[in-house]
């Protein structure tokens, strides 16, 4: 450490008291404002004239006046000890920040790695942040958004933005055609819709988003599903079909479940097939409440966290959508 660098290292901690006696121009005064005994205020102007290598007070009495080099120096004081308060505000602001909350409402599919994906990369920051989980039909996750009570909604398809109602898409995900791993379309590389069209349908309930997509699906290819059962869960879905109730259409679930099937199993096993289709996919989006400024403004946190989902969420997804679809 140079001179220079010992001598900051020594006026340091003497800022606060040199910044208030140049204000009061009185020892006492400035003990009691600070809590320190006067001996201490003495000393600290001792202290400082010696490392500056001159004079900054004058004595006068009981009072002080600034000597022409304080008066120079003092100006940088202030401004130092300002720039360290403004710092200190923007610390204990950002500890406040991490202790709130964000409410989250999402989709029964995102549950398993997506969401916690991007929690987990948003709390390697802020770890003291609590979240507010909430999953449901797409439906019920926008009107959850759109009364308040959720902060964000991950949903797909992604929500149309509005006035009230802002979003982005995140990532897009291929669907595969899923059945019974004995089911004659099983060894393909590829199926058309028309090739179940005589197969019972296993669905998702109204209100879900992968039953909005299915829709879709189904009218492009000009029919509609013999539809056998409707579920709420994607993985009761892909129990029905594993079991030989029906065809489905699903995201990508990786590694099928009973691929290796023996008469304990019940015969129990899928297999996913790509859809030949240009709707095949799904895009998934995050949601969030177009809010005012004032007593609605957008808490921090949720802010916060929005803004690294949109900025980083496609990256950090990609992977996982690879290993998904095999790709």
């Amino acid at each position: 450490m140079d001179i220079e660098h010992k001598q900051l290292a020594q006026l340091l901690p003497l800022l606060p008291v040199l910044s208030e006696l140049g204000r009061t121009q009185h020892v006492t005064e400035t003990a009691e404002l600070l809590g320190i005994p006067q001996s201490t205020v003495s000393r600290a102007l001792a202290r400082a004239s010696a490392v500056v290598g001159t004079e900054l007070l004058i004595r006068e009495g009981r009072g002080v006046r600034l000597t022409p080099a304080a008066k120079a120096l003092l100006p940088y004081i202030d401004a130092a000890l300002n720039e360290f308060r403004t710092g200190l505000d923007l610390v204990r602001h950002e500890s406040e920040v991490v202790r709130g909350r964000i409410a989250v409402a999402f989709q029964h599919t995102f549950g398993e790695a997506t969401l916690p994906l991007l929690i987990n990369a948003f709390h390697r920051r802020h770890p003291q942040t609590a979240f507010d989980l909430s999953q449901g039909a797409r439906d019920g996750c926008l009107a959850e958004l759109a009364a308040g009570t959720a902060d964000l909604a991950l949903t797909a398809p992604v929500a149309t933005a509005g006035r009230s109602i802002g979003s982005a898409a995140l990532y897009r995900e291929p669907l595969r055609l899923v059945v019974h791993h004995e089911h004659p379309l099983a060894g393909r590389k590829s199926a058309r819709l028309g090739d179940i069209r005589q197969d019972p349908f296993v669905a998702m309930g109204h209100g879900y988003g992968m039953r909005s997509l299915t829709d879709a699906l189904f009218r492009e290819a000009g029919f509609r599903p013999r539809i056998a059962f409707e579920s709420q869960d994607s993985h009761t879905v892909r129990g029905l079909v594993s079991a030989g109730l029906g065809v489905s259409i699903l995201p990508s679930g990786g590694q099928a479940p009973g691929r290796t099937v023996t008469p304990d199993t019940g015969n129990l096993g899928w297999v996913e097939v790509p859809l030949d289709s240009g709707l095949a996919f799904r895009e998934i989006g995050l949601a969030w409440r177009e809010r005012r400024s004032g007593h609605d403004s957008e808490p921090d946190q949720v802010g916060l966290f929005r803004e690294m989902v949109l900025a980083e969420g496609p990256a950090l997804l990609a992977g996982l959508i690879r290993a998904r679809s095999g790709g």
